[in-house]
C-alpha cells in the first residue's frame, strides 16, 4: 500500500512509511502549503523508508536522510502553518533541508513536520 509522507509529493511504498502519512508539507515563505501545481519538479522526487529515516532522492542531488521520530524540544522551531486554510502545529526541519528541496524545486520553501501532538492535513 502506498502512503505520501510529504503532502502533495510522490509516494512512498515501503509499509513503515504508512504510520507517517501526511506528516510532513513543503511551505512557502508565508508558511501557506506549496502544492504540487506550484511545485511542478516535486515528482522528480522519490521517497522512501530505512533505517528510521526518510529517504529522499532526486536526479542529481545527494541523497538527504530525515530521522523520522525526532522528539523536538525546541520551541524556536515550532510555528503554525496553513493548509487549505486550516493552522497547522509544525517544527521545521532546518536549513539544510530547506536548501535541498529550494535547490530542487527552483523556488524558496522549507520542510516542516506535522509536531506529533496536531492533526496532520487531509
Amino acid at each position: 500500500m502506498s502512503c505520501h509522507p510529504i503532502v502533495d509529493a510522490p509516494a512512498a511504498e515501503h509499509p513503515e512509511a504508512l504510520a507517517y502519512h501526511h506528516r510532513w508539507l513543503l511551505v512557502d515563505d508565508q508558511c501557506q502549503q506549496l502544492e504540487r501545481s506550484k511545485a511542478p519538479d516535486l515528482v522528480k522526487l522519490s521517497i522512501d523508508v530505512a533505517y528510521d529515516c526518510l529517504v529522499l532522492k532526486a536526479p542529481g542531488m545527494l541523497r538527504l536522510d530525515i530521522v523520522l521520530d525526532v522528539i523536538e524540544d525546541d520551541d524556536s522551531v515550532r510555528f503554525q502553518a496553513y493548509s487549505g486554510g486550516q493552522a497547522i502545529d509544525v517544527v521545521d526541519e532546518g536549513d539544510l533541508v530547506a536548501a535541498w528541496f529550494s535547490n530542487l524545486l527552483g523556488q524558496a520553501c522549507r520542510l516542516v513536520k506535522v509536531h506529533p501532538e496536531a492533526t496532520p492535513p487531509d
